[in-house]
């Protein structure tokens, strides 16, 4: 049996933060998704695309909860914004941010699906980006 606690925190350790290609395709499996795809190598590119906006980009696990083939991180993150995020050119920001990612591991201990949520908004406060309402108008529910 593996001990799926164990592999979450090598994924964290070695594929988020270190970028390890030989670590995600040990232990991340082909039905896996990722950016534009799946499995390991969609995997990596996910992590390339947040690292060319923040190259030291690091996570820390806050708590991890283990259950069956079933895994919930909660992590801290934190990087300095040197490459556009989306349409946020680069800022020099420090940004700090939490989230949390379910990993779903297969009958080999790999894991099969990882879904995250984060604070998004949180995170283009800190780069400065401002978010308001749209303007009133005809389709705003105020007219005649």
């Amino acid at each position: 049996m593996v001990d799926v606690e164990a592999v979450a925190r090598r994924f964290v350790a070695d594929v988020w933060n270190a970028g390890g290609q030989e670590a995600a395709y040990e232990l991340v499996a082909p039905e896996c998704p990722g950016l534009g795809g799946a499995g390991p190598a969609a995997v990596l590119a996910w992590h390339r695309d947040r690292r060319a906006a923040f190259p030291d980009l690091r996570y820390k696990i806050v708590e991890l909860v283990a259950a069956g083939d079933r895994v919930a991180v909660h992590w801290r993150a934190a990087g300095t914004q040197a490459g556009s995020f989306g349409l946020v050119p680069a800022t020099g920001q420090v940004v700090s941010f939490s989230g949390a990612s379910f990993l779903r591991f297969d009958e080999e201990g790999r894991i099969a699906d990882v879904w995250s949520c984060h604070e998004l908004f949180q995170l283009l406060q800190q780069l400065g980006v401002e978010m308001l309402p749209p303007p009133p108008g005809p389709a705003s529910g105020t007219g005649a």
